[in-house]
């Protein structure tokens, strides 16, 4: 990607973007990285008047004015259904969907609709979208989809047992069920994608100093006393993303890991295709899909 002239300000026009989690860290750097390249960005956030003030920094710095702002607690599966219709309500294509929104709760936290906060809002509510979006991805063809996943997935371990974690929950447990329910996403949506010039990867950003690492951590709270020399700038996290989101060389990758530009192989439960299928089953009864 170095080589690439990525001050281009035409190799995006005329594409629309999606990016949730977009008020701040990588979501925030993808979307201006994208802004500058020309593209019609919409940039989803939680809180408005964070979100307006990213929205109008990113204008100002992209000097792209197609930039826009729409308001989602994705904790919440109604309010995932209201972005969607808001979404196609505003716009009639959609090109690169960026599920970039992610949290981590070192305590357990249950959402309106009864499920783990972690997994809710760090999977459900893109499989939600994703699934929402996807009749616009196909009718605005060929377009992309990224899943901003984690190093942390190799960790993780779906048990379907337990999904909310109401036996035994720990902050990183959930966080790698979560993240490692992202990539298995990610097989299964790229095997459904076949033919339909819709592709979808997942990316590892690094580990990037953001806001996910601003609450207290408990036991393993010395990640807080990292410097940030050690931890990855926000545009350096995001610079797969964009890479994925608008390089020509990323238009065939389809259900793909990477990071830092490099296909990398996932953990062996990520491919595990009996998992991932009921995995996909499940989730859909989860969100009202089924």
């Amino acid at each position: 990607m170095q080589n690439e002239d990525i001050s281009d300000k035409t190799r995006m026009k005329d594409k629309v973007v999606l990016v949730t989690g977009a008020n701040s860290g990588i979501g925030r750097a993808a979307s201006l990285a994208l802004a500058k390249e020309g593209a019609t960005v919409v940039m989803v956030a939680r809180d408005k008047e964070r979100g307006e003030a990213a929205r109008s920094e990113t204008i100002r710095e992209s000097q792209n004015a197609s930039v826009d702002l729409l308001l989602a607690d994705l904790s919440s599966l109604e309010s995932v259904h209201q972005l969607a219709t808001e979404f196609q309500r505003k716009y009639s294509k959609l090109h690169v969907l960026i599920n970039n929104a992610g949290l981590f709760n070192q305590r357990r936290h249950v959402t309106m609709d009864g499920y783990e906060n972690t997994f809710a809002t760090n999977y459900l509510a893109p499989f939600l979208l994703t699934n929402l979006q996807l009749d616009l991805l196909k009718a605005s063809a060929p377009s992309r989809i990224i899943n901003v996943s984690s190093v942390g997935h190799y960790s993780g371990h779906i048990n379907f047992d337990d999904l909310n974690l109401e036996k035994e929950y720990g902050g990183w447990k959930a966080y790698g069920q979560s993240k490692l329910a992202l990539v298995l996403f990610t097989h299964e949506l790229a095997k459904k994608l076949q033919g339909t010039s819709v592709t979808v990867n997942a990316v590892h950003p690094g580990t990037v100093a953001t806001n996910i690492w601003s609450r207290p951590l408990g036991p393993v709270g010395f990640i807080m006393a990292l410097p940030k020399l050690f931890m990855t700038t926000p545009r350096q996290g995001a610079e797969t993303i964009v890479y994925l989101a608008s390089s020509p060389d990323a238009k065939d990758l389809n259900g793909e890991y990477l990071e830092k530009l490099k296909v990398k192989k996932s953990s062996d439960e990520s491919y595990n295709e009996e998992i991932a299928q009921r995995l996909w089953d499940v989730s859909a009864k989860l969100t009202g899909l089924l």
